[in-house]
């Protein structure tokens, strides 16, 4: 699984343009398909291979099941592939209309996780099929607009909003609040706790990389703010505050699985944290997704637990 993280169609704009949507109630509730929607047809989109430098138009569906495949274990439970379909496919169409896809490429789309999603058909089973089809043309908005629609791996009990597990400020996303997660009780030991120590060179440099002060030796750390899941939302270490998403960033998400801290200090010349989850925390958490289609939850409980007041519409058929 990857996190989640986080384009013009030149030859089809006309076919983007999208009619207001009131805002729904929370709640399992699909509207039917506005007519001047697509005219009930699946776009194709320009998909840029960044293995081979290619690019390729490719049924909007057909990409979606490549993304879900790499995105989320494919033997998963479909309600949980269902609802990844969905945000898969919000993710592609909010890129679309509102960023201009990946303009370097002059593409809508590109098979690199920095600058989009991941994608692997290779992975493709007869449950992605079933969970893509299932959701076909489904998205989520919020207001009429199609939402940031953000996941990761598992939230370690409680998700985040964007400022404190991303620090995005561009927008506000009221949609996205901080609710409880069920995927500690599922997830996979390495994504429920974790522990890590670094070097004052690594932090050092990470540091300076990421907020462009030099902290000087690192003598010593403290978490300055929590956000309301408990994340450090701000860290100083030596002489520097910065954001706990861009130092995780700065150290590598792989390594810093969380901002969700138990632990943070320097002992014998090296900066030790522990902490809980692994990924931003913000959005769908995979793991509780996971869970909850165990407990036989659909995708939609899943998605009306993870984002606030959206409404599911069904743009094409």
């Amino acid at each position: 699984m990857r996190r989640i993280p986080l384009l013009c169609i030149l030859g089809l704009a006309a076919a983007f343009m999208f009619l207001a949507v009131p805002v729904g109630c929370r709640g399992p509730a699909e509207k039917p398909l506005p007519k001047s929607d697509y005219k009930y047809r699946e776009p194709e989109i320009t998909l840029y291979d960044n293995d081979t430098g290619q690019k390729k138009r490719i049924k909007f569906e057909q990409y979606i099941a490549g993304v879900v495949a790499a995105e989320m274990e494919p033997s998963w439970p479909i309600e949980a592939l269902a609802a990844q379909s969905i945000l898969a496919r919000t993710f592609t169409l909010h890129k679309i209309k509102y960023e201009k896809g990946v303009p370097k490429h002059g593409a809508d789309a590109s098979t690199s996780t920095e600058e989009f999603q991941a994608y692997d058909p290779s992975r493709i089973t007869p449950a992605v099929r079933e969970a893509v089809k299932k959701t076909r043309g489904k998205v989520i908005k919020y207001q009429g607009r199609y939402i940031r629609a953000w996941f990761h791996s598992n939230a370690g009990g409680k998700t985040a909003t964007a400022l404190e597990g991303l620090a995005f400020k561009k927008e506000k996303t009221p949609y996205i609040q901080s609710v409880s997660d069920p995927g500690q009780k599922v997830a996979k030991p390495e994504d429920k706790t974790w522990k890590a120590s670094f070097t004052p060179e690594e932090v050092r440099a990470a540091v300076l990389q990421q907020s462009g002060k030099d902290p000087g030796a690192i003598a010593s750390a403290a978490i300055v703010k929590k956000g309301p899941s408990g994340r450090a939302e701000t860290v100083r270490l030596g002489n520097v505050k910065i954001s706990g998403p861009a130092l995780r960033l700065g150290l590598g998400p792989e390594r810093m699985r969380s901002t969700l801290l138990d632990s943070f200090e320097v002992k014998g010349g090296m900066l030790h944290m522990s902490g809980r989850g692994y990924g931003h925390g913000v959005g769908m958490s995979q793991w509780g997704a996971h869970y909850m289609a165990k407990q036989g939850k659909s995708h939609t409980d899943i998605i009306h637990h993870y984002f606030r007041d959206v409404t599911i519409d069904k743009i094409w058929r």
